[in-house]
């Protein structure tokens, strides 16, 4: 059983800021995100140029093609977010540092122990490492017997990966004219040149 591909808030932006929706979904297929994600999107949208067009993409979006995920209290999602957090998810929910990509995980968690296999984007390196480490959790438990599901993690480097040579991302320069406009939004993206995206295993 497999869930919708849960975004995190910095791909989100990014993406549809630069109207590369289709893109996104092209690789990942329909997407969901918390509501904490979706309030930050659109906070971020109002409070700067670079990002407006983000919440317009997402509300033409929502429902049909992006999910928006309930953060309201379950005994499920509050286990995880107190487990990985180390807080009660009314304390954590109150503190918005990162907590977009503990609620994408917390979601992501509570989706692979019923069973399901999911994929989550983020960027975020200290959200990748607690996604990884959950990962790892889900692998161990799977190891023991127990009947779980499993995480994916990506990040705007794989979907671009994945994109290359197709529809959205035909060759060469249209790679570097998409990554040029996401790096402008993103300081956390490497120069291109310091990620294998133009590289001989993307292009044959």
């Amino acid at each position: 059983m497999s869930h919708p591909p849960i975004i995190d808030a910095g791909p989100g932006l990014n993406f549809f800021s630069i109207n590369k929706e289709r893109l996104l979904i092209g690789v990942l297929g329909q997407l969901s995100a918390p509501e904490t994600v979706q309030n930050e999107v659109f906070r971020k949208s109002g409070q700067d140029e670079r990002f407006r067009a983000a919440a317009v993409v997402w509300r033409k979006l929502t429902p049909n093609w992006l999910r928006v995920l309930s953060d309201d209290h379950t005994p499920e999602l509050a286990a995880v977010v107190h487990r990985i957090t180390g807080l009660p998810m009314e304390q954590r929910l109150r503190r918005p540092e990162d907590l977009g990509e503990t609620m994408v995980i917390a979601h992501a968690v509570v989706a692979a122990e019923a069973g399901e296999t999911v994929t989550v984007l983020i960027d975020d390196g200290p959200g990748a490492r607690t996604a990884t480490a959950e990962i790892s959790r889900l692998q161990r438990l799977h190891s023991s017997g127990r009947i779980i599901g499993s995480i994916i993690l990506v990040n705007t480097l794989t979907v671009l990966a994945r994109a290359a040579g197709g529809q959205h991302i035909p060759d060469k320069s249209a790679m570097r004219t998409i990554y040029t406009r996401l790096r402008k939004l993103d300081d956390g993206l490497p120069p291109i040149e310091k990620t294998p995206l133009l590289g001989p295993a993307h292009w044959p």
